[in-house]
């Protein structure tokens, strides 16, 4: 069975810095792209960063220069470093992945559980 599973998460202060992971296990076929969202309270869910499968990424304009994602050396976990975090940042982060379970399988979409980011003073 293919699961997401985020850890990382906790509470920090303005300016403070922090790195997410997200582990994938079942062993599926092929897994990218993989995404970081994120949903603040009273907001919608928000892309905040994506690796495509050329290795490419692509965030969103506000986390620009502060957040970084990147392939751990295992295939199956990605990570988010955020630095210079911003109480907007405040949210539950949640790891996203395309994945074929099978070589002739179709992707689909996983999501993990979603991890608790606070940033306060």
């Amino acid at each position: 069975q293919v699961q997401l599973v985020e850890s990382g998460g906790g509470s920090v202060q303005p300016g403070g810095s922090l790195r997410l992971s997200c582990v994938v296990s079942g062993n599926p076929f092929s897994i990218l792209p993989m995404r970081w969202y994120r949903r603040a309270p009273g907001n919608e869910r928000e892309l905040v960063a994506t690796m495509y499968v050329d290795g490419s990424t692509d965030y969103t304009d506000s986390v620009k220069g502060r957040f970084t994602v990147a392939k751990g050396d295992a295939e199956n976990t990605l990570y988010l470093e955020m630095n210079t975090l911003k109480p907007a940042d405040t949210a539950v982060y949640y790891c996203n992945a395309d994945i074929r379970r099978w070589s002739y399988s179709i992707s689909q979409a996983y999501w993990g559980q979603g991890t608790q980011v606070t940033v306060a003073v």
